[in-house]
């Protein structure tokens, strides 16, 4: 491969040395008579040749030309192109308008460097842009003797993410999927074509195109979508029967490129996209910044998220305590390298342990406490109903106590949907929790709060990953009771 590549720029370089001699004297024909240049300016083509020749090469090769693939070229080798010419242009003019002061020649039209610019990058641009020609020409012509893709598939939202899809589709025909058309709600886009796929009309039609169109296969390609939309779609798809995949969110995409190999299968977290809540920033920065924090449970999935964003607000100190050493080694590893410059300690206690819980707030002297320590797997806590108590109501009581007698500012307890009415031992322990907390704010008249959380998608504990693998082996799906409600949270 390196081989043809150093082939390929040789030939490139010797269609330039052919070029450039081309361009001068093309330069002086449409500035002067044909005749006329070689009765009275022979000798100022014949320097502006040599010079070209030597010139010209080498601000190309400084500027990469000779070292690019040029099948792949499109606008920023065409930009770079037009800067390399531009600049050699420059450098040629420079002695030639030196030797004609130098006396070495009289006749000089000044004019001819400008045509021979505007040449110059018709002729190098064009030379390099027609390898990406013949390349798709090619690659066109190979793909035509293969068996036409026969998956049909339909494109939902005709954006940059819609087009990109239909591009890489058309340029892996391997893949074995067309693409007929496109469905979006912009009434504006509604009969044009994107590379070549018409946009059908608006999400509306989808009933009525899958089985007319005979879809084999759907994709929805917008990041942004909502969760209704994505499950209008999914709801259609299989009454129909047709397979449908998706882009991922906005929030996967970041720093990456959309292309086919990020398309996936629809996953429950695209169910359940929802317009996100608005934080008030000068608030929550006023609480956190400069202050020092302590995040208890730090280790686990929502204390080390916790920590994540507390850490984007500058606090003075993040205490992560935690009584599993490797989770809060791994959440500590992780925050640090995004936070380099963020003062973070570790703590390893338990918090039914008082004595330590006090000689810890002493030493680190904490202003806020988030409190995400606890026990939450339901069915476990059934059968450990001392070590659920310990824990969730002897620990939260500790940690109630000492922040009081240690003027904490601000604590937040992090409690579950499952302390509404509870009908299990986790549930009523959370709920035990949350009265003491509102008991402390009461008696203190400090900002103590409680903030209930529903079932964190991706959470250890979270019942989702259950109902996947349940899914997955073709069912059922256990449930504690028909009339039971959850509450989604992302």
């Amino acid at each position: 491969m390196r081989i043809n590549m150093k082939l390929r720029n040789r030939h490139v370089l010797l269609t330039d040395l052919l070029l450039i001699p081309i361009s001068v004297l093309a330069s002086y024909i449409l500035r002067l008579e044909f005749f006329e240049v070689f009765d009275n300016y022979v000798y100022s083509l014949l320097w502006m040749t040599g010079l070209a020749l030597v010139i010209k090469p080498i601000v190309y090769y400084l500027f990469g030309l000779y070292r690019r693939m040029w099948a792949y070229a499109s606008v920023p080798e065409l930009k770079l192109i037009i800067l390399a010419v531009t600049t050699a242009s420059i450098v040629l003019a420079i002695p030639m308008l030196f030797i004609l002061n130098g006396n070495v020649f009289y006749a000089f039209p000044r004019s001819v460097l400008i045509i021979d610019w505007v040449i110059s990058i018709l002729l190098v641009g064009g030379q390099r842009l027609s390898f990406r020609v013949f390349s798709e020409r090619k690659s066109k012509s190979r793909t035509e003797k293969r068996t036409e893709p026969n998956k049909k598939v339909l494109i939902i939202g005709a954006g940059d993410a819609g087009a990109m899809v239909v591009k890489e589709l058309q340029r892996n025909p391997q893949l074995n999927m067309r693409p007929i058309g496109f469905l979006d709600d912009n009434e504006e886009k509604k009969g044009k074509t994107i590379y070549g796929v018409p946009v059908l009309g608006n999400l509306t039609m989808l009933p009525k195109i899958l089985p007319f169109r005979r879809v084999d296969e759907v994709i929805i390609a917008i990041p942004s979508a909502p969760g209704k939309i994505i499950r209008e779609v999914a709801n259609l798809c299989r009454k129909h029967s047709v397979a449908f995949r998706t882009m991922p969110g906005l929030y996967e995409l970041l720093g990456g490129m959309v292309n086919i190999s990020r398309l996936r299968e629809v996953d429950i977290t695209d169910l359940l996209r929802r317009q996100p809540a608005h934080i008030d920033d000068d608030r929550v920065g006023s609480i956190l910044k400069n202050k020092i924090v302590l995040v208890t449970g730090a280790g686990g999935s929502i204390g080390s998220e916790l920590c994540r964003q507390i850490a984007r607000w500058q606090p003075k100190t993040l205490i992560m305590l935690g009584h599993g050493e490797n989770a809060i080694f791994e959440a500590y590893l992780e925050i640090n390298g995004q936070f380099p410059a963020l003062d973070i300690q570790t703590v390893i206690a338990d918090i039914r342990d008082y004595d330590r819980l006090k000689r810890i707030f002493s030493e680190k002297k904490p202003e806020v406490v988030f409190h995400a320590a606890a026990h939450k797997h339901v069915p476990l806590m059934e059968n450990n109903i001392d070590e659920c108590v310990l824990n969730n109501v002897e620990g939260t009581k500790n940690l109630l106590e000492i922040c009081l007698a240690a003027d904490v500012e601000h604590f937040v307890l992090i409690s579950t949907d499952k302390a509404i009415l509870p009908v299990n031992v986790m549930g009523a322990t959370k709920r035990m929790a949350e009265m003491m907390t509102i008991d402390s704010a009461k008696s203190s008249g400090k900002p103590y709060s409680v903030v209930r959380f529903g079932n964190v998608l991706g959470s250890r504990g979270s019942v989702v990953p259950l109902f996947k693998r349940q899914i997955a082996k073709g069912g059922p799906i256990t449930i504690t009771h028909p009339d039971m409600k959850r509450y989604f949270m992302t």
